[in-house]
């Protein structure tokens, strides 16, 4: 197994009268995380929400109930608990009644677990989000020659657990990812009437990484109504599929102000889209990717670190831009995203002007680890 970061913080949120909830997309190691808790501590009840008789479990009707069915347990590990109904009033009704039973709680999607706890646990909980792997678990596992070695399996494959650890047949696993497993929770959950365009809008979003999204160009190409599209990539979203960057301001006069950048995840599910796993030396798309990976892994650290941070990109009227502006702590860091070291970059100048307290970095395939892994930041 690789140790996920995650189970390093987790140990410090414990026993404070709040459940712990991980969430994420699919396949990402939820419940390799649970059982790598559970082989930690002692006298847990462990129910798996897959099953009839898990969900059965959070049928009681009363306090009497819910401690004739938890009150013996130190810890309630629960997997899969969107698959509950009405889920975060039951999780809300076994805090109250037994606040020193400390929840564990998994959920694929944010779709119903993330969203319709946020009211019923307001107070009542700590949020763990699991992406797929970052550089830093590879290395934490493997070393610093797989993780450079690696770049290019992971630009073209991605990051999802099973698909790094499985060298022979990684077109088959996220090729499965990507159809059987990614749009699940959004079949189950939502009212989608139309499921044949949520791969439409998604093939058109990987198409464009790196580039503005205008809802209503991608409406008018699709056939749809944008409201529609606006739903449905809001829905995309939340499934932990793509995220969205928003453009930078401080409102100097010639920037964009509501501009919008969609990336994905995990690079191997936008080429699995694509049906695209050429290798990098054949591909006409090798900035994208690296825009999109690094961009991504730079959202992973720091999501694992549990550090407070906005992301954003910055362009103005005369299309000069910045790929990524960082804000951590009111401390602003811009970066310029090249793939080869040898091309030469110059921040524009109206950029540098109108923000003099922003530092400037230029990353490439040869120093991104300075920005990923612990150990090298600390030096």
């Amino acid at each position: 197994m690789i140790r996920r970061t995650v189970l390093k913080l987790i140990n410090n949120y414990l026993h404070k009268n709040r459940a712990i909830i991980i969430y994420g997309a699919r396949r990402t190691g939820k419940t390799t995380i649970l059982n790598a808790l559970a082989e930690k501590i002692d006298n847990y009840l462990y129910v798996n929400c897959d099953l009839i008789d898990g969900q059965n479990l959070f049928d009681f009707k009363n306090q009497d109930q819910i401690k004739l069915s938890f009150s013996r347990y130190d810890y309630l590990l629960i997997d899969e608990a969107q698959r509950v109904e009405d889920i975060g009033i039951k999780l809300k009704s076994i805090i109250d009644t037994l606040p020193n039973l400390q929840l564990i709680i998994t959920g694929s999607s944010a779709l119903d677990l993330s969203n319709k706890t946020n009211e019923p646990l307001t107070g009542r909980k700590f949020e763990f989000q699991i992406p797929p792997l970052s550089s830093e678990e590879i290395y934490d596992h493997d070393g610093i020659l797989p993780v450079k070695g690696g770049l290019e399996q992971r630009l073209i494959f991605g990051n999802y657990p099973e698909v790094y650890l499985e060298k022979s047949l990684t077109i088959d696993y996220i090729k499965e990812i990507a159809g059987s497993y990614l749009f699940k929770d959004l079949l189950v959950f939502q009212d989608i009437k139309r499921p044949d365009m949520i791969k439409k809008i998604l093939v058109a979003l990987a198409l464009q990484i790196g580039s503005e999204v205008s809802l209503n160009e991608l409406a008018g190409t699709l056939g749809m109504d944008r409201k529609t599209v606006d739903k449905y990539i809001c829905l995309i979203e939340q499934s932990f599929i793509i995220y969205r960057l928003n453009s930078f301001s401080r409102n100097i006069r010639n920037e964009l102000k509501k501009s919008t950048k969609i990336y994905f995840w995990d690079n191997g599910i936008r080429n699995a889209l694509l049906n695209n796993f050429n290798p990098l030396a054949v591909r006409n798309d090798i900035g994208a990717l690296w825009e999109n990976y690094f961009i991504t892994e730079r959202r992973k650290y720091l999501l694992n670190h549990r550090v407070l941070f906005d992301q954003y990109f910055w362009r103005n009227t005369k299309q000069q831009e910045i790929d990524l502006v960082e804000n951590i702590n009111s401390q602003m860091r811009a970066y310029e995203i090249k793939w080869s070291p040898q091309r030469k970059v110059k921040f524009p100048s109206s950029f540098c002007i109108g923000y003099p307290d922003i530092e400037t970095k230029v990353v490439n395939k040869e120093n991104y680890l300075e920005f990923l892994l612990t150990e090298y930041e600390d030096n």
